[in-house]
């Protein structure tokens, strides 16, 4: 790396951290290894990275933005730009692929407006797509839309360049993008790729309004290209001193080139484009690529990196044609004029380094170990300068910009001129500022402007006859500090001292003659928490010679006898120490002067000298010129008269540190070669200079430390036990290897001959031909004493030669087709050698053609041309030798006998397997057959038993209903009530919950109390309602939600509830009367259908809990009961014993019952003295253990009329057999496993529990794993396919194959019917009752209300009538009820008895029907159930809604009075306040066009006025955060 300058600065008054430079340099280290850092890996390489004030770091990689926090550990949001949940990558266009800029979909990612007025900061974006499309969204989450876009911003084409800053003009106090794009691409391959607008093909720079919606609908001018300026490539864009710089440099897309200097272009930052020229950048002869581009602010400085491509083609850059230059903004201000050679006349300057920005000595402050290019940009942290953000192919890191901790003292730390570093008193260690703990003393840093002078040292000094003082120099000022000198031999305290206020403490010792005795001191200055010690040793100090020596260690120098004493003892005379303040000036100096003059590079000696008499040293070369970084021992130099010198060092000078290494000559060989040894070293590019006995140091030119080789392929990875085939290996950096090892486990290591360049070796695999037929060796490659894995390579037995045939083409040419058994050998061109032999032992060499595999056989091709007789040749050919590297062969032709034997026994071949086929097919008929007619019989055996079982069970069979099943578990009127109104949407159940017995009504936000004003509003209401019915997006999901947030915000207002229900219902029916009025209520797909639903939920509430509830739940039991006295299969839910075909288990075992004696164990939970602990239980054999605890928990709770006081997964089961007891699982080791792997479930069977067995109930152990979750891997009744047909082990069929048909098991349908019958007609005589003779006010109300309409529209057929009350209660409450239990009690629903309601409530609606059935035999069983009781349930409806209508209609006021007690019942019962802001989502969402209905529609004025309002309210809240 070079560096422009003349000398270093002077050292500034404050510190001022060059961190752009530092960046450079750290983007041309040499990778290596570094401290672990927070890194974030993204999918795609990354083409963009941002960092905004407190929203986050913002990285682009493929066609993904990531918002990331400011460690890297946490992704905040993401967008997809391209492909929702893909993020790709854009796809190279023709090579040349280097060094063509990188592809890129992300091009511009700008954050702007942080802190400004506003509601936040933004982020501008750039992308490929849509033809060069922006967007601007906020800063605090991607994922909202955005809030501006335009196309044709930005470059369209991945490698296009784009360049952009945004700003603030002073003028118009808005914002506006400046951005400057390679637009067009010269190669031809783009066009259908990206096609720009025609205006943007001459277009560099434009300006564009970012405040307004489109970004691309107003352009304020643009700089155009000159004429033949070609293609230019954008690097950056930065804003300084008003003005907007581009740097550029000219680029051939088509040859990758760059083809003249870099240029930097300035425009002012105004609302229009006003170019205010250009200048050139010089940066060293032919560096025409601008690699990276940094404004360093603090010291109004741009730095450039600028490289130069070395070989041909240009396709590769090194180091050392890589530089950093430096320009003062203010001469490339002042110099750059309106130039003529891009985009207006003028001529080029070029601006260089000036005086006083010489850099220090370079460090390498992070190393990537993976060779990966450093991204052209990196972003300091724009909180915690001590962090950048380094990004490298697809990783991002967090770094700190130096490395404090390395310095391990006050002087180190300090001399080291790091601007970030300091000296932290209270943790007496290096670090950043931030990082040393704050104290009451505002010095405790110390940073480099201070120096090394000021770090705080003990000094001894003896300035009189009569004592010696101890004293702290440098630069600290505590409030208090403390000091002791004590004596370590003896451990006494020789002086103690305490400080006065603001001043350090010292501490004198007397001068007495004991103390020349003292001769180990150990002095300590205590700071409060923190302290400082030194250890002074006077052993030898009368042997010490020199002032800098004496005084370094403590002892005393007297100047004038030039001796050194010890400091407690009088030995110099009084006159000596007065003079003796600073004793040694001159020697501190000298040595700091020394110190200096060894920095920077190679310095030339005084005694410069080159010849030695007459006698000339010449350098000629070194090789190699390429190490790795683990160094090299035999390096060769090679020259002229190197055995004339006596001292010859080599001289090593790198770019990441100012160290040099000096190297002696390890061998001269001769006059002319001689040998070096060089160290390990990072990696990087040294300069090499060679020195002869001191005199000047004669370059020999770079020398290149690199990475060590990295292997990724080996080609071909197998080979034959012979060896000798060309094996190669792809990687990088091969050109520094040692050599090639084959590492076998038997024969050791096996040094083998390669031919190696940078990204490839070469070499033939040796023979391991007495080793076994098949083994694997590693192959290693040795850098120095290091083995790297290079991966391995097979070895198998040898290829198999099966013969060849020769086939003449023409007389002129043949043809050798080699055939050979199929094996993994990939053989190429320059493995094979073929010869055949003809005649007499005449040869001719055969031209390998191709290798062709098939199914049997690999045939080789090889052709030999240019001969005379083909067919003579082809007959009197004897043989072919067959070359594979170290292996030789002799095949020899085809017998054509062979061939002959193998057409005639084939046909006879054929015959006997067509005799034996039709043989055996004959007996496995036989077989199938007998099997056949036992089966059927089995069947028929079956089916008579299951009928006659069938009809015996429907004449005599009767459940036990439980009657006693103690308190009916009511779901609470809020439950109720929010599980009817969201049946669906279970989220929506605890934001309306909340308790709102304890809320004060004046806490009601002022915005949500207009918001309620103007829902009270009907005509307001209503009008919203219809609008947004008319938008195609509100859905019906979004009408029910409506609706039922309606009903909770109106739930103290059911008489207003009422009246918008009545208007919406007649707005309906006008609706419906145009087309079918039969179809009106029937689904749920307007507002009003939901509201009248949820209005009959609110007032049935009572009469459901009073008059159904009671017989509804004894119905749910019954049924449970009647599905748990058969066989229930525990992971399909399926029964023997349902109403529901669909859910009948037909594939039924045998079972029998078995009474259990249960005892309880006593549990603090149910202590009670009445509780009945020991009690008779009756399951079925078939059983899980888990169904037993379920039927036993019943059983307890029948008893007692209560529960037992645990979850079931909480006790287990033990059987006791006498003494001894075992513990009853599901799943334990002595579970069943089928032949496919499955689980059977353990049953009460399988542990042969017989009738009185005692089974104890106990509560499980703290740590006892909770049940196990059953999957496709367990099996209970219904046993897997395999499994079903095996043969049944009973003695009346072994080896008969039992069948289970489905429809054996009907007659189960018609049992369990019989069973509920009684409980069922019980239900649905209370649901269509009169009690007392008076129906329900909301029943009476609304069927009186339909009939009022139907009058008013002459609708006579009393049909419609009927349908209207049918949809309107049955439909749109009761089968809601009745197929879903749990919303009115404290109930789990089961999927079987969903299943079973599901047929009850098919039957109930049937009963409201005025159709009549046409059921025949092929009818679902669900309608045939209850095809027989349906006829009498219609007469019943029929007479129910006959005695409503004959009822006294109500009186408004006894409805009124209705509605009003409910409405005080259900006071502070949910959070209406969540409703109503749910309601004002829908409002604002729509509001445009709420707007203008009212606008529309006349007398809605103030309703207008007062929506806007509203929104004023709202929007308020929202800007403080309310919402």
């Amino acid at each position: 790396m070079e560096v422009f300058g003349r000398k270093a600065p002077p050292r500034p008054r404050r510190p001022v951290a060059p961190l752009p430079l530092l960046i450079h340099l750290l983007a041309l280290a040499a990778p290596g290894r570094g401290a672990e850092q927070p890194v974030w890996r993204a999918e795609q390489a990354i083409g963009a990275i941002a960092a905004s004030r407190a929203d986050g770091v913002f990285v682009a990689s493929g066609s993904c933005l990531d918002q990331l926090d400011y460690s890297l550990q946490r992704r905040l949001s993401r967008l997809y730009r391209d492909q929702a949940g893909n993020c790709t990558e854009p796809v190279s266009l023709a090579p040349p692929a280097r060094p063509r800029p990188g592809s890129s979909f992300s091009k511009l990612l700008l954050p702007y407006r942080e802190g400004a007025d506003g509601p936040g900061g933004l982020l501008l974006t750039g992308w490929t797509f849509d033809r060069g499309a922006c967007e601007v969204r906020p800063l605090g989450n991607l994922s909202l839309s955005s809030l501006r876009n335009g196309t044709e911003v930005v470059s369209c084409h991945p490698q296009g360049s784009t360049a952009g800053a945004v700003y603030r003009s002073l003028e118009t106090n808005r914002w506006y993008l400046a951005v400057a794009a390679t637009y067009v691409l010269p190669e031809p391959e783009t066009a259908s790729r990206c096609n720009p607008a025609a205006s943007d093909r001459h277009t560099a720079i434009t300006i564009k309004n970012i405040e307004e919606r489109s970004l691309a609908t107003e352009e304020l001018g643009r700089l155009n290209l000159r004429g033949g300026a070609g293609s230019l490539h954008f690097v950056d864009a930065f804003l300084w001193n008003g003005s907007v710089y581009f740097p550029y440099y000219r680029y051939n897309y088509t040859s990758g080139v760059a083809t003249d200097l870099p240029s930097i272009a300035r425009i002012a930052q105004s609302n229009e484009v006003q170019f205010q020229g250009q200048a050139a950048l010089v940066c060293g002869p032919g560096r025409h690529l601008l690699l990276s581009s940094s404004l360093v602010e603090a010291l109004d400085v741009w730095a450039g990196v600028f490289s130069a491509a070395t070989e041909e083609g240009h396709e590769k850059r090194s180091p050392a044609t890589t530089a950093l230059c430096l320009f003062r903004m203010g001469e490339i201000q002042a110099r750059a004029k309106r130039c003529n050679w891009d985009f207006e006349p003028t001529q080029a300057t070029c601006v260089i380094l000036g005086e006083n920005l010489t850099s220090n000595c370079p460090e390498v402050i992070y190393e990537i170990k993976e060779e990966t290019p450093v991204f052209y940009k990196l972003v300091p942290h724009p909180e915690k300068n001590i962090y950048i953000y380094l990004t490298a192919g697809k990783e991002v890191r967090r770094i700190r910009v130096a490395n404090c901790s390395k310095h391990k003292s006050c002087l180190a730390c300090l001399a080291a001129a790091d601007p970030h570093c300091g000296w932290c008193h209270s943790l007496q260690r290096c670090t950043f500022k931030d990082d040393c703990v704050p104290s009451e003393n505002s010095e405790n840093w110390l940073d480099i402007v201070s120096g090394a002078k000021e770090c705080p040292q003990i000094h001894i000094s003896q300035r009189s006859n009569d004592q010696t003082t101890v004293t702290l120099v440098g630069s600290i000022f505590p409030r208090h500090s403390e000091c002791m000198v004590k004596n370590v031999d003896s451990g006494r305290e020789l002086c103690k001292g305490k400080s006065p206020p603001n001043k350090t403490c010292t501490c004198s010792i007397p001068t007495r003659a004991p103390y020349k005795d003292v001769l180990v001191v150990n002095v300590t200055f205590s700071f409060g928490s923190w302290h400082l010690s030194k250890r002074f040793d006077f052993t030898n100090c009368s042997s010490l010679r020199g002032c800098p020596v004496c005084v370094g260690t403590g002892c005393a120098w007297c100047k004038r006898e030039r001796k050194c004493v010890h400091p407690f003892t009088a030995a110099c005379s009084t006159s000596d120490y007065n003079r003796n303040q600073d004793p040694c000036p001159v020697a501190f100096e000298k040595q700091a002067s020394s110190k200096t003059a060894d920095e920077g590079g190679f310095k030339e000696e005084k005694s410069n000298r080159t010849n030695r008499g007459l006698q000339v040293f010449y350098i000629e070369s070194i090789e190699p010129q390429k190490i790795s970084t683990l160094g090299k021992r035999n390096v060769m130099v090679t020259g002229a008269n190197f055995t004339q010198a006596s001292n010859i060092v080599m001289i090593l000078k790198g770019t990441s540190t100012c160290d040099k290494d000096v190297i002696q000559v390890s061998h001269v060989l001769n006059d002319t070669h001689m040998k070096f040894s060089l160290p390990s070293s990072r990696k990087e590019m040294k300069d090499v200079c060679i020195q002869f006995d001191g005199g000047s140091c004669t370059s020999v030119g770079p020398l290149s430390y690199i990475a060590l080789p990295h292997c990724s392929l080996i080609y071909p990875a197998t080979t034959w036990i012979s060896g000798g085939q060309n094996i190669t290996i792809m990687g990088r950096n091969f050109d520094v290897i040692d050599n090639l090892i084959i590492s076998h486990e038997l024969k050791g290591n096996i040094n083998v001959s390669e031919y190696c360049v940078a990204t490839n070796c070469s070499f033939l695999a040796p023979s391991l031909k007495s080793s076994k037929m098949r083994t694997n060796v590693t192959v290693k490659l040795r850098v120095q004493e290091t083995y790297l894995d290079c991966g391995s390579l097979q070895y198998l037995e040898d290829p198999k030669f099966t013969g060849y045939r020769v086939d003449p083409e023409v007389d002129t040419e043949l043809e050798v087709k080699i055939l050979k058994e199929n094996d993994n050998f990939n053989i190429s061109q320059k493995d094979i050698e073929i010869t055949l032999f003809h005649g007499e032992n005449k040869q001719l060499n055969c031209n390998f053609e191709n290798i062709t595999r098939n199914q049997d056989l690999t045939t080789i091709l090889c052709k030999i041309k240019g001969i005379r007789t083909a067919n003579s040749i082809a007959s009197s050919s004897q043989k072919v030798r067959v070359k594979l590297g170290n292996l030789e062969l002799y095949v020899k032709q085809e017998s054509v006998v062979s061939t002959l034997y193998y057409l005639i026994g084939l046909p006879i071949l054929l015959v006997i397997v067509i005799f034996v086929a039709v043989g055996v097919t004959r007996h496995k008929s036989k077989e199938l057959s007998r099997k056949q007619s036992q089966q059927l019989e089995l069947l028929e055996s079956e089916l008579r038993k299951e009928i006659r079982d069938g009809f015996a069970e429907l004449q005599m069979d009767k459940l036990d209903v439980v009657d006693s099943f103690g308190t009916v578990p009511f779901l609470d009127y809020k439950h109720f009530a929010l599980r009817t109104f969201f049946p669906e949407s279970g989220g929506f159940t605890h934001i309306f919950t909340e308790d709102m017995h304890n809320r004060d009504a004046s806490d009601k936000n002022e915005s949500l109390i207009a918001l309620d004003a103007l829902i009270c509003n009907k005509s307001f209401l209503v009008t919203v309602i219809h609008t947004l019915e008319k938008q195609k997006n509100f859905s019906v999901k979004d009408r029910c939600l409506f609706a039922s947030f309606l009903t909770i915000a109106l739930q103290t207002k059911l008489v207003y509830l009422t009246n918008i229900l009545e208007v919406l219902t007649r707005d309906l029916m006008e609706q419906s009367s145009n087309m079918q009025p039969k179809l009106m209520l029937r689904r749920t797909e307007s507002v009003v259908e939901k509201l009248l639903t949820n209005w009959m939920s609110v007032c049935l509430s009572g009469f459901l809990r009073e008059t159904v509830g009671e017989p509804f739940y004894l119905l749910v039991t019954t049924l449970n009961q009647k599905i748990n006295k058969g066989p229930v299969d525990v992971i399909t839910c399926k029964a023997l014993y349902t109403l529901n075909e669909d859910w009948l288990l037909w594939q039924v075992p045998e079972f029998s019952t078995v009474a259990l004696n249960v005892v309880f164990e006593k549990i603090p939970e149910n202590d009670s003295a009445d509780v009945c602990r020991n009690i008779s239980v009756n399951v079925l054999d078939c059983d899980t253990i888990g169904q037993a605890k379920e039927k036993i928990f019943q059983a307890f709770l029948s008893k007692n009329g209560s529960p037992y006081g645990l979850q079931l997964n909480e006790i287990c089961l033990e059987l006791q057999v006498g003494t001894r007891q075992k513990e009853l699982l599901d799943i334990d080791s002595s579970s069943v496993i089928l032949e496919d792997g499955i689980t059977k479930l353990n049953t009460i069977g399988h542990y042969e529990i017989s009738n009185g067995s005692t089974i104890k109930v106990f509560k499980k152990i703290a740590n006892f794993t909770s049940d196990v979750e059953y999957s496709d891997d367990h099996c209970h009744l219904i046993l897997p396919d395999s499994e079903a047909f095996q043969d049944v082990q009973g003695k009346r069929h072994r080896g008969k194959h039992k069948f289970k048909v489905k429809e054996m098991y009907l007659t189960k349908l018609l049992s369990t019917k019989v069973a509920i019958h009684s409980v069922l007609e019980k239900l649905f005589r209370s649901i269509w009752s009169l009690p007392n003779s008076r129906a329900p006010f909301a029943i009476k109300y609304f069927f009186d209300f339909l009939d009022a309409q139907a009058e008013n529209k002459k609708i006579t057929d009393p049909d419609v009538v009927h349908i209207w009350k049918t949809n309107s209660l049955p439909l749109r409450f009761w089968v809601n009820i009745l197929k879903n239990p749990q919303f009115v009690f404290d109930i789990k629903k089961t999927p079987h008895i969903d299943g079973c309601l599901s047929v009850i409530a098919q039957a109930f609606m049937d009963a409201f029907s005025l159709t009549e059935q046409q059921l025949g035999k092929e009818a679902p069983t669900n309608k045939l159930l209850y095809a027989k009781d349906i006829p009498t349930y219609k007469e019943e409806v029929k007479s129910y809604y006959k005695a409503i209508r004959d009822l006294p209609p109500l009186s408004s006021s006894e409805m009124e009075e209705f509605l009003t007690q409910e409405s005080k019942k259900h006071e502070n019962e949910f959070n209406e306040e969540v409703a109503l802001t749910e309601i004002y989502k829908y409002i604002v969402k729509y509001f445009d066009e709420i707007l203008n209905k009212l606008e529309r529609d006349r007398g809605l004025e103030e309703a207008q006025k007062q929506l806007l309002h509203v929104k004023v309210l709202f929007d308020e809240k929202k800007k403080c955060k309310w919402m």
